[in-house]
């Protein structure tokens, strides 16, 4: 039977950027949350930042705590549910943690002890807050939190998997103590599914938390090799959904599309309403997706230095709150959409082990694998090495069909995949 699939959008204050929580005002809050309501969406995605609402270990600021639901009570007039991003963090470009964690106080995020219980106490607060709000859907720990884990960051919090596993596991508990019975999850950028040294795995992604979510940006290579218009820059996002599902061990666990956005000059503004269009309807071909949320909402003010050029002008809607035609791409899906897909039944075979991810990666083998495979007018998924002869698993799952991608030739010009 067909079902509703969430659309929503990250929300980017159109006044002061993530800074308007030091001067919250509600009234711009509300004007910019009656321009996303306006677009027929149904949830937002918000990031208090972390610093400015815990700026001492043991000082959670009630004033800011207040401010959030002030946020959240606005998005429930409006018909918008809120998804909460706590750790903040890492936001376009800048990071944003407390000095009790840097220089003279220099601690690690993950295995230090005391930051550890910080944060707890600082999600659970977050989360105790909004629990009895009905427009409230839980909290994600943190925007792309695996960028501090390992390079390219300039100054890495190094910790191992097992490590990650225990961080993760701590603070999705503190989430569900502070608000029980939500959708609390983890998000991670994309080295989480394709840099071998990530202590942030793919299994830790698609078996803890709620959901599993996934970003997607085709500056990541994808764009740069294959061009805006290319087979694997639209259906990279449905690729990502797909590949998530490998590790699951729930055959029917909903996926997240969390961050997906059309990034110039790689897709140049005058295309970006196309590129949305087909990574939308690429997306909901993908059976168990939860939902899709666009990067984001109101561009950038040029009056704000420093950001790299592409941040100014991913908004759906000008700093000024009028709708762009890719603003309108999302609305017309939002409003005609119908998610029926059919199962996948032919998988990919990816290696289960996180030491060979950039196999995955773009031109690696797999990767260029899966998308001779759409190009050829399949509908692959994939399946971990180490369950593709397993019968009860490809059968829970649809799959009737396994490939590696050494079995998978190249397609000729004009031809078909032999």
């Amino acid at each position: 039977m067909p079902s509703a699939v969430r659309f929503g959008v990250n929300y980017t204050p159109s006044v002061g950027w993530f800074h308007h929580w030091l001067d919250f005002d509600l009234d711009s809050v509300r004007a910019d949350l009656d321009s996303v309501a306006a677009l027929g969406l149904d949830h937002i995605r918000v990031f208090p930042l972390w610093p400015y609402f815990q700026p001492n270990r043991t000082l959670i600021r009630e004033r800011a705590v207040a401010d959030l639901v002030r946020l959240v009570d606005a998005a429930a007039e409006r018909g918008l549910d809120v998804n909460v991003d706590g750790l903040q963090g890492h936001l376009s470009s800048f990071d944003f943690v407390p000095a009790w964690t840097r220089t003279w106080h220099r601690r690690n995020l993950f295995t230090d002890p005391e930051v550890v219980e910080g944060q707890a106490a600082y999600l659970r607060t977050l989360a105790h807050a909004l629990a009895d709000r009905p427009n409230f859907l839980g909290m994600t720990l943190g925007n792309e939190v695996n960028q501090f884990s390992a390079g390219p960051h300039p100054d890495p919090d190094r910790a191992t998997s097992g490590q990650i596993d225990a961080w993760l596991a701590r603070l999705l508990a503190a989430c569900e103590e502070g608000a029980p019975g939500k959708l609390h999850l983890h998000a991670e950028y994309d080295a989480t599914w394709y840099q071998d040294d990530q202590p942030f795995t793919p299994a830790q992604a698609a078996r803890m938390g709620a959901v599993t979510a996934v970003h997607s940006w085709v500056f990541n290579g994808t764009a740069q090799r294959h061009g805006r218009t290319s087979v694997p820059a639209e259906h990279h996002a449905a690729y990502l959904v797909e590949l998530s599902k490998a590790w699951a061990d729930d055959p029917n666990r909903p996926v997240w599309l969390q961050e997906v956005g059309a990034p110039a000059p790689l897709v140049p503004p005058e295309h970006a309403a196309a590129f949305t269009e087909a990574t939308v309807a690429n997306a909901l071909d993908c059976p168990d997706l939860w939902g899709i949320t666009w990067w984001c909402s109101h561009d950038v003010s040029r009056d704000l230095a420093d950001f790299p050029s592409l941040e100014y002008g991913l908004g759906l809607l000008t700093n000024d709150r009028r709708p762009k035609d890719i603003a309108r791409a999302l609305t017309k899906a939002a409003g005609e959409h119908t998610y029926a897909p059919a199962p996948r039944t032919t998988a990919l075979v990816v290696p289960a082990h996180p030491s060979r991810r950039s196999l995955c990666a773009p031109g690696g083998p797999v990767y260029d694998a899966f998308f001779r495979l759409v190009a050829d007018g399949a509908r692959p998924t994939t399946v971990l090495d180490e369950r593709a002869a397993d019968a009860d698993h490809l059968a829970a799952r649809g799959i009737t069909e396994v490939v590696t991608s050494d079995q998978v030739l190249p397609t000729p010009p004009g031809g078909t995949r032999s």
